[in-house]
């Protein structure tokens, strides 16, 4: 199966149709195609999570309904693309997904109708488990342990003995749901289940830096704590030793499979002798008799330890700094790529507008500013107000494109006669701007747009901004000739503005 199905572009066209972009970046990140989501649709619906205006409730609502779907690579996509949202999105769409009763049920999916349903599909009850324990960590202790600050001064390092004996067992139940994907090299065959072990590569690495972090100030206050916590820190540790060997597997699958070697961390672990002093000192606590270690030595077998999960630790650092430079540039190339195509040059901007590439560099330098501004935009005064120089050259040439509707009348207009030579001069999109000898004749037009809104964000009420009340939206009035002078960014001799 590849490409997009007919399914696919029904539901695109029908989200289309209906006004709803989040739903047709949704349908779009999650079609029939056997590869991962495309970056465009999921870079879209992360601009989303950040917009106050759209609604997170039915972003999620409209990725729990993909995951509906009985096809493998549907429900896998909608996975994925929440695990992305999750992991890179606005923290509201977590938040509200920790907020709900049930997230995924998907313990039952089976596609039998597909190739690799069977296999796909014993995947995808896994992979729902782990999102399904990811949000009920945040609700939990209502903070991502992948986001958490790391280092000296960082959350696990500097928590309480009481908070950590009850934090460190919920990074464990997450861990433990990312370490059961158990996928080996073989079966990772495809972009969509690939897409999804490199998502949990980087939720393991993050997750276990701060369940690392969590254990090292575990250590350090391991000696000083009551017979309970004592008792409770050791099982805590014995299972962190536990999870390392888990983790250094998954590892090696990640190594085989291609992940760069250098975003793959080193796991140093403490040595044997740290486990056998932490007996002893909870054995002596209990009254038993055992050999306690001296101060010095005990002192020291800590110190060795720690040193050795904090060389671990900063192993961890070396993905985050690759993606947060890899953003960086990208960030860097997408601002540099807009202003060459949108900034007109020095000698364009001064130069007479009367030649044919000068005019068709303002149109294109005018078709990207529309482009930019309506995403979020419609074409009102508003918008006007927010393109500045660009309005004139809008209005004039892309007001009909986005307002089929616009009706154009020229009252009391006279038509004009200039003899058996005489032919009509009337503008197009692709006419040069060069004046025309000929009187202009008066052109009127409403500028009433309804507020549709744009890719499914809800515009603020145009009655009320901030708590102030504001005069309700007016129609404008142009009276200008049907030409356009030699500048369009002159004032126009004649027009006028009426705001009725």
């Amino acid at each position: 199966m590849s490409g997009q199905s007919i399914t696919d572009r029904i539901a695109a066209a029908q989200h289309s149709m209906t006004g709803s972009a989040i739903s047709k970046a949704v349908c779009k990140a999650s079609t029939h195609e056997v590869s991962g989501p495309k970056k465009k649709h999921l870079d879209y619906l992360i601009h989303c999570t950040n917009e106050m205006n759209v609604s997170v409730p039915q972003l999620a609502d409209t990725l729990f309904e993909r995951t509906a779907n009985s096809s493998w690579v549907v429900v896998f996509k909608a996975l994925i693309t929440t695990h992305h949202l999750m992991m890179y999105g606005n923290e509201r769409l977590i938040q509200y997904l920790a907020s709900r009763n049930t997230l995924f049920n998907l313990n039952n999916f089976l596609d039998k109708g597909a190739l690799q349903g069977y296999d796909m599909s014993t995947f995808i009850r896994r992979y729902s488990r782990y999102l399904n324990e990811k949000a009920m960590s945040y609700r939990l202790v209502a903070v991502d342990f992948t986001k958490m600050k790391r280092g000296i001064d960082g959350v696990m390092r500097t928590m309480s003995i009481e908070k950590l004996i009850k934090t460190l067992p919920i990074i464990q139940n997450q861990l433990d749901a990312l370490l059961d994907f158990q996928a080996n090299p073989n079966e990772l065959t495809n972009g969509v289940i690939n897409s999804a072990f490199m998502l949990l590569f980087k939720d393991s690495i993050r997750l276990f830096a701060a369940y690392n972090e969590g254990v090292i100030n575990l250590l350090e206050k391991y000696f000083d704590m009551k017979k309970g916590q004592c008792k409770d820190a050791l099982d805590i540790y014995k299972k962190f030793l536990y999870r390392m060997t888990k983790l250094s597997e998954f590892l090696k699958v990640a190594e085989q499979v291609g992940i760069d070697q250098g975003d793959i961390p080193d796991l140093s672990q403490a040595p044997s002798s740290l486990l056998e002093a932490l007996e002893q000192h909870l054995a002596s606590l209990e009254g038993k008799k055992t050999k306690e270690l001296t101060a010095d030595t005990r002192a020291s077998t800590l110190s060795s330890a720690v040193s050795s999960l904090s060389n671990t630790g900063m192993s961890f650092s070396r993905m985050d700094e690759k993606e947060r430079q890899q953003a960086l540039e990208e960030e860097q190339a997408r601002l540099q790529a807009l202003k060459v195509q949108s900034t007109p040059s020095i000698s364009t901007a001064t130069s007479a507008w009367g030649g044919r590439s000068h005019t068709f560099r303002h149109k294109r330098a005018c078709n990207i500013h529309i482009e930019i501004h309506t995403h979020t935009h419609t074409l009102t005064h508003t918008l006007i107000n927010e393109c500045g120089v660009f309005a004139r050259c809008i209005l004039s040439l892309c007001a009909p494109v986005f307002r089929p509707d616009m009706q154009w009348s020229q009252p009391g207009e006279k038509k004009l006669t200039g003899g058996h030579s005489w032919q009509s001069k009337t503008m197009t999109s692709t006419t040069a701007w060069n004046p025309a000898p000929m009187a202009p004749a008066p052109m009127t037009f409403p500028m009433t747009t309804p507020q549709v809104p744009m890719y499914g964000m809800v515009p603020p009420q145009m009655g009320q901004m901030g708590g102030v009340q504001l005069m309700a939206p007016q129609p404008m009035m142009y009276n200008q000739p049907v030409l356009r002078p030699t500048n369009p960014f002159a004032p126009m001799p004649g027009a006028q503005m009426q705001f009725m």
